[in-house]
């Protein structure tokens, strides 16, 4: 009996007692019968293995060891309290936390606004954010470190469920003054003689990338490397490369006339965006509402794709 655990109830029950100090208070206390209360300090000291009161009729005071287990009893029941206290706050109608993974696109573009719609809702929410690229987020995923992922389509993640969003399409962009803005056209022939500004090696962005050309038998000449799309489009107006970004990404740059998007070729080059998270776990209201919300947020993204 010594090793099983201590039982909740007991304890509670002994607490109360050594407080009142009569079988008939604590019953009353417990709003249980005397008999439950003196079955439970019965049951209790066996299981502890020794006796906590002396009793008198139905009166009762601690013993020396009554007293040493009051003081654990006491912090255990506190914690316990306390414990409920946090689940039913967390159960309570926007009380609850919230946490992200998401590249610095995604944070810089879509989600002020999303997180904008969102403490609507749930203004008490306790919100972090994990700034990474999908094979971060999707190790973020799988260290139970994030409860969501905005990101690329994971590869080969068996234990991940993927709610799919928005579709972009990779395109090149340039300078206005760019012989291609120019003519608002590629040549073939001069896409393995620029000089390219693309998104850190590494990414799923970039895997894409190697892949679509590679199917051309062909590997684009890289010449400068960045992890910020905002360093990448300012280079590419000044005339330093050629780099190849979702249009979404530069949508002000091309409604000014400072960036110019180009196809790629006659194969469009597509990314599939949406939510990942562990495969089975059951989503949170707050979840399920973000991802709506997302859902609407990026609407219009995918009809500019569609509209190609």
């Amino acid at each position: 009996m010594r090793d099983s655990l201590l039982d909740s109830r007991q304890l509670r029950a002994f607490a109360v007692l050594a407080r009142c100090g009569s079988f008939t208070e604590a019953a009353r206390h417990l709003s249980i019968s005397q008999s439950a209360v003196s079955h439970s300090i019965k049951a209790l000291e066996n299981r502890v293995g020794c006796r906590l009161f002396d009793r008198v009729g139905k009166n009762a005071s601690l013993t020396q060891s009554g007293e040493q287990l009051l003081v654990h009893a006491e912090r255990i029941l506190a914690e316990m309290e306390k414990a409920q206290s946090e689940m039913a706050r967390l159960s309570k109608w926007g009380r609850t936390r919230l946490r992200i993974g998401a590249s610095a696109t995604v944070c810089q573009y879509l989600l002020p606004t999303i997180f904008r719609e969102f403490r609507e809702s749930f203004p008490d929410c306790t919100i972090s954010i994990e700034p990474g690229d999908t094979p971060l987020t999707v190790e973020l995923l799988q260290a139970h470190r994030i409860d969501l992922g905005f990101a690329l389509e994971p590869r080969r993640q068996e234990n991940l469920a993927f709610v799919p969003l928005f579709e972009d399409e990779l395109r090149f962009l340039v300078s206005p003054l760019h012989q291609w803005a120019k003519t608002g056209k590629v040549k073939e022939s001069e896409i393995w003689q620029q000089n390219y500004i693309l998104y850190g090696k590494g990414s799923y962005t970039s895997q894409m990338i190697d892949e679509y050309f590679r199917t051309q038998n062909r590997v684009l000449p890289t010449v400068i490397e960045l992890g910020s799309v905002e360093a990448i489009k300012e280079m590419v107006k000044v005339g330093l490369g050629v780099s190849i970004l979702a249009p979404w990404v530069a949508t002000s740059e091309l409604r000014q006339g400072l960036l110019v998007s180009l196809p790629l070729g006659p194969k469009h080059l597509l990314r599939n965006w949406g939510i990942a998270h562990i495969r089975g776990r059951r989503l949170s209201l707050s979840e399920e509402t973000f991802i709506g919300i997302c859902r609407t947020v990026t609407e219009n993204l995918q009809t500019q794709v569609k509209s190609r």
